[in-house]
Order: structure tokens, then C-alpha cells, then sequence
């Protein structure tokens, strides 16, 4: 039998390409700082919606609210992957936010017996 051989080249194994994405605490999101900076890179870019969109894995609808500042979240593995499309550092165009400590919504009340 035949077997092709296949070398890898990339100098990078999967468990370090894995270990070098940030793990965001549960509830954690990313605010939009400016939609005009996101549409000034977009365009100084040559990036349209819709590809925008392709690269960083969601619609182009979503890209087209964030640019008109209609929407101003999204989580922080979407907006990784928006700046690492544009070429951009994340802190230019996104702002961190954390929800509660306990990660409960602030309206519910525990009830203690």
C-alpha cells in the first residue's frame, strides 16, 4: 500500500495554536467604542460588510449594525476576531465589560431557608 507522507511546516503544534487564545470569564462582553473607527479601518482596509463579515464568522447585517452603532456588543471571541481581520490592536476598537461577580442578573433575589 501507498501511503502519502505528510510533513508539517508549521512550526506551531495545534496545543500551542490553542493555548494562545485568551479565555474570557463567563458573562464577559466586548462594547463598541466607535462605529465611525470601525468604519474608517473597514475602508482604509478595502474590507465591505459582507467580508468583514465572512472573515470574522458572523453576517453581514451584524457588521452593518455595529458600523451604524445600532448594536455596541458583542462577545469578545467575535470582537478577537474583527480586530485580527482588520490588523488592528482589540483595545481600538473594544472595550471590555465583565457582568456581576456572581454572575447572576442583579434583579433576581436569592432566597436563603
Amino acid at each position: 500500500m501507498f501511503y502519502p507522507s505528510t510533513v508539517d511546516t508549521n512550526p506551531l503544534t495545534m496545543e500551542d495554536e490553542v493555548a494562545s487564545y485568551k479565555r474570557w470569564p463567563k458573562g464577559s462582553w466586548m462594547k463598541l467604542t466607535s462605529g465611525d473607527t470601525l468604519r474608517a479601518l473597514m475602508n482604509q482596509r478595502g474590507f465591505s460588510m459582507a467580508r468583514l463579515g465572512r472573515y470574522a464568522g458572523c453576517s453581514k447585517s451584524f457588521i452593518g449594525h455595529l458600523c451604524a452603532e445600532n448594536k455596541t456588543t458583542c462577545t469578545p471571541q467575535l470582537a478577537e476576531r474583527i480586530a485580527e481581520a482588520l490588523d488592528v490592536p482589540l483595545h481600538l476598537l473594544f472595550v471590555e465589560h465583565a457582568s456581576a461577580s456572581n454572575g447572576r442578573n442583579s434583579n433576581q433575589r436569592r432566597v436563603v431557608a
